[in-house]
């Protein structure tokens, strides 16, 4: 049985690596997951145009090195980020990446900095609706809090705290599936961490009834204050991960320890391989 569940991630993790499309407009091709090249104001008005026009359902994800490292080990964290219609270049190793893979792509999004962008473009419009669906309910309040007074031309028409479980039940999805629905929303928020996050809007997203549905981790903490993000001077270096590292290493050092140098592996094999086709 081990055997076999380790044969079928180890198939998943090829198949992910080798069963590239090729790229969409302002997208590069990274270790076979699309990353988006459109740069902060591309992706935020690309979602917004989403919400307005309301064609069909869409979803963002923030990729990171250990989100791409999980992703070969987990076939459900892969299925989620290829379904993604935007994976945001979230964190320093991923444009440094791109460097030593040549490919076009400079510019970091990361997930707090697009959750800002966004929001201000859409207080600019009027009348858009958010849900906010994960951390606590101490927090969440905060969140609409600081909504109401930052943006006051966007609704905040539904908030959810579930439970801190690895899983949630059949009964516990649909409660929250009803929850998003009966609030109408055009943007649903998701903050669970990865890949949690990832995989559960995947699952459920097309029993949803929102246009837009974004994975953003500690986007929630960090606009509810709960959690400190980095200093400017961190971020603009590009070791906001040094500082969240050194703040919860407890948490963290799996990420920076383990998954950041299978990550720096991956790309130098994959430049080899790009120079000997």
């Amino acid at each position: 049985m081990i055997m076999a569940q380790k044969a079928e991630k180890a198939a998943a993790s090829l198949t992910f690596l080798a069963e590239v499309s090729r790229p969409a407009a302002n997208e590069v091709d990274m270790l076979g997951a699309g990353i988006s090249s459109a740069g902060l104001e591309g992706d935020a008005e690309r979602a917004l145009q989403w919400v307005t026009e309301r064609r069909r359902k869409h979803f963002l994800a923030c990729a990171n090195p250990h989100s791409l490292v999980l992703a070969t080990r987990d076939p459900r964290f892969m299925a989620a980020l290829r379904r993604a219609d935007c994976l945001t270049p979230d964190g320093i190793g991923i444009t440094l990446a791109a460097r030593i893979l040549s490919l076009p792509l400079r510019e970091r999004v990361v997930g707090y900095d697009f959750f800002s962008r966004f929001s201000a473009m859409a207080a600019r419009q009027g009348g858009i609706r958010y849900f906010f669906l994960g951390a606590s309910d101490a927090a969440l309040a905060r969140i609409v809090a600081r909504m109401d007074k930052e943006y006051p031309s966007i609704t905040v028409c539904g908030t959810y705290a579930p439970s801190y479980s690895q899983s949630f039940s059949d009964a516990e999805n649909a409660e929250m599936i009803a929850a998003i629905n009966a609030a109408r929303p055009d943007v649903l928020w998701v903050g669970m961490t990865a890949p949690k996050q990832e995989k559960w809007i995947h699952a459920h997203l097309d029993r949803l009834d929102v246009p837009f549905a974004a994975a953003v981790g500690a986007v929630f903490d960090f606009y509810a204050g709960t959690r400190r993000r980095a200093p400017a001077v961190f971020q603009q270096a590009g070791l906001e991960w040094l500082f969240r590292f050194v703040m919860e290493p407890g948490r963290l050092w799996r990420r920076n320890l383990q998954s950041s140098p299978r990550f720096i592996l991956m790309v130098f094999r994959e430049k080899l391989r790009r120079l000997m086709e």
